[in-house]
Parts: structure tokens; sequence; C-alpha cells
């Protein structure tokens, strides 16, 4: 059975998007990533902001927080992003 060029067509350019995709991501360019003692020099200034946006799981069952950070679910990026200001400083802490 033969199939037609149309289907086979689609099918190669569904996979290329899809591949694409993935590939767009990875070459993406990496956010900045900075040391404690960066942070350390960071802390308390007003234009700066600490989200800690690990999973909740891992939120519940730390000892260990930076003061001053805030909590943001990581899940619901859409609902709190636009809360904090542009002119801040945001730094994401995760782990």
């Amino acid at each position: 059975m033969r199939r037609s060029k149309p289907i086979v067509f689609s099918v190669w350019a569904a996979l290329l998007i899809f591949f694409g995709s993935f590939l767009g991501q990875a070459m993406a360019k990496e956010a900045p990533r900075m040391t404690k003692e960066e942070l350390k020099g960071l802390m308390g200034k007003p234009d700066v902001v600490v989200i800690d946006v690990r999973a909740q799981s891992d939120w519940d069952g730390s000892k260990e927080m930076i003061q001053g950070a805030v909590r943001e679910d990581p899940k619901k990026t859409k609902e709190w992003a636009n809360k904090y200001p542009k002119d801040k400083t945001l730094v994401f802490y995760c782990a």
C-alpha cells in the first residue's frame, strides 16, 4: 500500500516542528547565575527581590530559607509574574 504524499509531508512537518521546539529550548540563552556570596552582597538592597520557587514539598520540608525571600509557586508563574516591578532585580532561588 502506497502512502499519499500529503500525509507523509504532514507527518514529517509535524516531527520537524516538534523536535525544533526542543532544539530551540536547548539553544536558548541560559539565565545568569550568581554565587551565594554575590547574593549576600545584594541582600537588603531595596531594588532586589529574592523569590523562592522551590516545589511545595521542598519548601515544606526545608529548614533553610533565605531571609526575606518571597515564596511563589513555580507552576503558577502567570498568576504572580506581573506583581513584581520590572525595574527591580529579581533573583529566583530553587535549590
